[in-house]
Order: C-alpha cells, then structure tokens, then sequence
C-alpha cells in the first residue's frame, strides 16, 4: 500500500492502476493546492464582472446565451450537476467509476480549471474513503467528456443520488459521506461544469486495458508457441534474422517469446523425418506477425494515453495568463481512434487463435492427434464444443470490432453536432478483452492437452512448467469426456489472473 500524490503536471498509468484497482490513498500536492488557488482567483475576478463568461457566468451548451445572475449561479451549478446525471442500464464496474474520478481530480489539480481546492479534496476523501458513485453504462457520448458518467460522481460529492460503500453496500450518498466525516461540497461558479467537461471515463478504460492486453499478449504468445509444439511444427519460422528483415517492433517481440517458450522442445521439427511439411499454416507460423501487429497497435494506444494523462481536458481553462477560453478539447476523437483500434486488433489474436485450436482438434490437419483430443472419439466428443464456445467468443469480437468512433449523432440543438462515441469504444473493448481472455484459455486448454498426447516426446521446459502449474490449478489433462465448464473456468482463471505468464518466465525469463 503506498499513497499516490497528485500534483500540476498529471499523473502515469501506474497511478491510475494503483487507485482504480489496488485502492491506494490519494493526496494532493502542495504545488496542486496552489495553482487551485490561484485559477480559483481568476474565476472569482471574473464573476464579479458583468460581462458573461461562459461557463462561469452563462448557461451550457446550446443554453450558453443567457446571462445568469450571481443569486442563481449556486444553483446554475448544482442544475448542471443534477440534470447531466442522467445515466441508465447496469452500473458500471468499481475500477472504472474510481478511474474515472481520479483522472478528473487530475485535471482539477492542473490548475486550470479553476475550482476551489476544497472541492478537489472532497474528491480525493471519497477515492480514500471507498465511497465509489453508482454510475450507468449508458449517457455518454463522449465529446463534452463523459457528462453523464461524471455527473454521477460529481452528485455524490454534493452528497445527493446513490453510491456504493467499501463494504459493497448502496446507500444514499449523504448518509456514506456522513459516516466517513465528509462534509458535501456547495458548487460555486463553473464548479459543477469543471467537474463533468472530461474524458476521463473513456482515458481510464483504456489504461486498464492496455495493462490488461499487455498481459493478454504474452499470453496468447505462450498459447501459440504450446499449439505449434503440439502441432510438431518448426520453430525455423521465428528465427531473429527473419523477423529482422521486418522490424516491426511487436512482431520480433512476440517470435522471441515464442522461440524462448519453445527452447529445448523435443517436438517442434519432429514432422520433418517422418510426416514431411514445406510450411506450416498461417494461423501456426504467421502467429507473430499478427500478434506483433497487435503489440505495435498498443504501443500507439500507450503514446495516445501518456499525452491524454497530461493534459487538462476542461472547457473552459483558466490559462496561465488569466484568460479563461472556450475550447474543444474534451472531444474525445483521439482516445475513441485507439480504443477501436485495440479492439480490431484484439479480435485477429481471437481469430488466428482459434484457427489454431481448430487445427489441433481435426484429424486430418493435427498430424497424428485423435479426433476432437478425444479419449475414445465416438464414444467420447472430447474438445468438440470447447471449439464450438470459442468460435462463438470470436464472433462476437469481430462484431465489437466494428469502430463506435466511425459514428456521430448531433446532440444540444445542434450545438454538439459531432462526437466521438469514446466511452461506447471503451466498453465493448471491455467485453473484447473478457472474450480475448476466454479464447486464449480454450486454446490453452486444447495445446496443453496436445502435448500430453504426444506419447514419446518430450515438450519444452517452459512447456512443462505450463502443464504442471495449469494442472495443479486445477484444469485437468487427458482422459474420458467430463463436465467441461469447470476446466474452461479453471483455464479462464488461469490466463486471466496471469498466471500463465507467471509459470513461464521462471523458465524463460521475463516476456517481451
């Protein structure tokens, strides 16, 4: 457990993943809590002008012609707060409503926002105290930020609607703050705008999925490298001087795993004496291409997040030199671009391996298996409909491949008559990477078999050390057809919880 500090010139992923999913504390930087006095300074000077500023002294969005007078501005703010929080459908998940708040109070502490530091230490006492905002999956459209999603956090902080305790429980906000000693926040002007203008939901999904994905990647090279031992295909194929000759970063990275994975095999090859092949399948020998491809993929995904984390996404900004200006930087077009990209991405991994598991399950392609890895095929089905739930998995990733950020629809009287779909892109790239996980599981499960099937042969070290700790964590081997559910779940736990990655890199060394 450690504290995150939170100063003026943002924050890194591993902050973001440390407060979303490991519940550190948050504080703020002494540095912070002055440039919020100062910006606050600004807006106060100029609230105290006739002239209208939007946000400050206006209405929003297609509302922002009238002039509101100051006895209404406290309630113009606490307005804009109750009526943005207009989510619906099924609460989104604890990780993404505390990323969510967390890369707002980042933006908050920029100084460029111009709320009160009492209002960005509100924030950071929920995060601390486990209080987490119940938030919808539906609202956003992801330009004006993800309004909806973080109306519903900015309400608790007024202590209004409902949020979630650290014990799990729903209650009334006030009643949670009450419990843990926070007074709620009054809004003064341009508070409540300031609190909702980010696109802080969408950049806080795709941090934890790029960590995710990281993961998911060496693991799915693991998968390959196990499918090719199991297949006796040749590990010639991912020799460095080819990969060198297109040096995609991704694609050398992903053929070193798989060549440090399969080191030592006494199987890769083995088809050479006595079941000659030219070549193996694309889905076996292209695996590091498309894998690789899908690694340069993030690596321009983390370049997109790393500009995203420091910036102060608000409309309007209070500027170093005192100007507060209306902007269009909380449209959310360049994270929405990378979002859909991972998930075009993520489902080729689906796709290619799948075509590896299906190859391992046909007689007439496995080089020497039993049908299905069935014990006594006919009598026994064997992986048959593993296939068949993989398959089903692969489809659906390529109809969440379709772009979100390829749509618009007009919003505000035409005022927002474009926008980015940004949190649309980040929650079905969530489900993506739940459907990527189960994937590479099946396929684990039916190479890992493979090899055990493979009587005389003697697989990898790495190999080995998979099938021991995948065996003890409780997927079983071989043997007469079972209640399949339970292994898939177990193999599913196994990848997810990166455990798969854990049992090599004792042999291997650390993945790329």
């Amino acid at each position: 457990m450690h504290t995150v500090v939170v100063g003026t010139t943002g924050v890194t992923a591993a902050d973001v993943l440390a407060v979303a999913r490991d519940g550190v504390r948050v504080e703020l930087s002494d540095g912070a809590v002055t440039a919020l006095g100062v910006a606050r300074e600004i807006v106060d000077a100029l609230a105290a002008k006739p002239e209208p500023v939007y946000g400050v002294s206006t209405g929003f969005g297609a509302l922002a012609t009238r002039h509101i007078s100051q006895e209404l501005r406290a309630q113009l703010q606490r307005n804009i707060v109750r009526s943005h929080a207009a989510g619906m459908g099924p609460r989104v998940e604890r990780e993404v409503v505390r990323a969510l708040m967390f890369l707002r109070l980042k933006t908050l502490c920029s100084g460029r926002t111009g709320v009160r530091p009492a209002v960005a230490q509100t924030m950071a006492d929920i995060l601390n105290a486990g209080i987490t905002p119940v938030v919808h999956e539906y609202g956003s459209l992801g330009c004006s930020g993800d309004l909806a999603p973080l109306s519903h956090c900015a309400l608790t902080l007024m202590g209004e609607g409902d949020a979630e305790g650290p014990d799990g429980v729903v209650r009334p906000a006030g009643e949670l703050l009450a419990a843990h000693g926070i007074e709620p926040v009054e809004l003064r002007e341009k508070e409540g705008l300031a609190l909702l203008n980010g696109t802080d939901g969408m950049l806080g999904m795709l941090i934890m999925a790029l960590a995710d994905l990281d993961t998911l990647y060496k693991s799915a090279d693991i998968t390959a490298a196990l499918s090719l031992e199991a297949l006796l295909g040749t590990d010639k194929v991912l020799a460095p001087e080819l990969h060198d000759i297109r040096p995609h970063p991704g694609q050398g990275a992903s053929a070193a795993n798989m060549l440090a994975v399969l080191k030592g095999s006494g199987l890769t090859g083995h088809h050479q004496g006595d079941a000659p092949r030219v070549q193996d399948a694309y889905s076996v020998r292209c695996a590091p291409q498309v894998a690789g491809a899908g690694r340069d993929t993030m690596a321009h995904a983390r370049l997109v997040a790393d500009r995203e984390l420091a910036s102060a996404v608000d409309n309007p900004v209070v500027l170093p030199d005192g100007r507060v200006e209306s902007n269009g930087n909380f449209h959310g077009a360049p994270v929405a671009y990378v979002l859909d990209f991972l998930a075009i991405a993520a489902a080729d991994l689906g796709s290619i391996a799948e075509r590896r598991t299906d190859r391992l399950l046909d007689k007439n392609r496995s080089h020497g298996l039993p049908p299905f890895l069935a014990d006594d095929p006919g009598v026994d089905s064997g992986l048959m409909i593993a296939q068949y739930t993989q398959a089903a998995l692969v489809s659906e990733m390529k109809r969440l491949a379709v772009p979100a950020s390829a749509d618009s629809i007009p919003s505000s009287a035409m005022q927002e008559d474009h926008v980015s779909m940004g949190w649309s892109a980040a929650r079905k790239l969530r489900t993506a990477i739940d459907d990527l996980t189960r994937i590479v599981a099946i396929e684990l499960y039916a190479a890992t078999r493979a090899i055990e099937l493979r009587e005389g042969l003697t697989p990898a070290p790495a190999s080995r050390a998979v099938i021991d700790a995948v065996r003890a964590a409780g997927v079983q081997g071989p043997g007469p057809d079972r209640f399949l559910a339970p292994d898939l779940e177990a193999a599913d736990a196994f990848v997810r919880g990166g455990h798969l990655v854990a049992a090599v890199e004792p042999v291997t060394g650390p993945l790329a």
